[in-house]
């Protein structure tokens, strides 16, 4: 009879990779139950991975391009905005389920040994898909607008991994504390909500007070909403050192969010 040998793990900041790639079927098998479940039975299917960032961006443009006459620093605004909204919809969608992850899988964690960083991981995974189908309606805005991808472009898997690990980090603090203080599932979609209007997604970072934008460049989509405008858009300029109070941030965030989740872990199968 094989035997499964469960350990203690051996520190606060051990990821247990080995034990990630050896559970790599569980988090297809979460990655593609959450695609699935999501899009089974709707009519268009897939494709309202598309429709909700070109609606938005459509009632967006109108209102605060066209009533509220927010500049975008010389690019068309639908695409200015369409280029923040990408990367904004996947943090949105990953930190919701990765925050609620461990609560929405509580039957799981009761009942069977796995790594639990697997659930916020797999949570933080599966908008990546939505993200994709969201692109290629965004390469199609950019030839309506006759724009031509240039190669900064190739910064682009950078950029989506710091918003990867913006997200997981935020997603290993929030899914531990929704364990003990259920009050996080209340909070978190307001946080998300405010944090829209806090981050470049509707307006460009020259709008900010010179004053204000040491501070402003603490939040880490800072870098990652104008990383993409940079990337995508031709001509596009970013104050590169606002970028790096951003990406200092997304690390003390995945170390601390790394350290309270192993320190939790031991009480998730009891309180949960």
């Amino acid at each position: 009879m094989p035997h499964v040998r469960i350990r203690p793990s051996r520190g606060l900041l051990d990821l247990d990779l080995s034990a990630l790639w050896e559970y790599r079927e569980l988090i297809y098998t979460l990655v593609w139950r959450d695609v699935k479940v999501r899009y089974k039975q709707a009519v268009l299917g897939i494709g309202w991975a598309m429709f909700q960032p070109v609606a938005t961006m459509l009632v967006f443009t109108a209102v605060f391009h066209y009533i509220g006459k927010v500049p975008s620093d010389g690019a068309p605004y639908s695409l200015f905005l369409y280029a923040g909204l990408l990367p904004w919809f996947y943090v949105a969608q990953a930190l919701s389920r990765s925050g609620t992850s461990l609560i929405g899988d509580a039957p799981l964690i009761s009942k069977v040994y796995f790594p639990r960083t697997i659930l916020p991981l797999a949570a933080t995974c599966s908008p990546l898909v939505d993200f994709l189908f969201g692109f290629v309606a965004f390469l199609g805005l950019m030839l309506w607008f006759g724009i031509i991808p240039g190669a900064k472009m190739l910064f682009l898997p950078f950029l989506l991994g710091l918003a990867f690990l913006t997200t997981l980090s935020l997603g290993l603090w929030t899914s531990a504390m929704n364990v003990r203080y259920r009050d996080v599932g209340h909070i978190l979609p307001i946080f998300i909500q405010l944090w829209m209007f806090l981050s470049p997604v509707l307006y460009p970072v020259s709008k900010v007070p010179e004053a204000w934008r040491g501070i402003y460049a603490l939040n880490p989509l800072v870098c990652v909403i104008e990383g993409f405008r940079w990337a995508l858009l031709p001509g596009y300029r970013v104050d590169f050192p606002v970028f790096l109070p951003s990406v200092g941030i997304v690390l003390f965030l995945l170390v601390g969010g790394l350290i309270y989740f192993r320190s939790m872990e031991r009480t998730f199968a009891d309180i949960i």
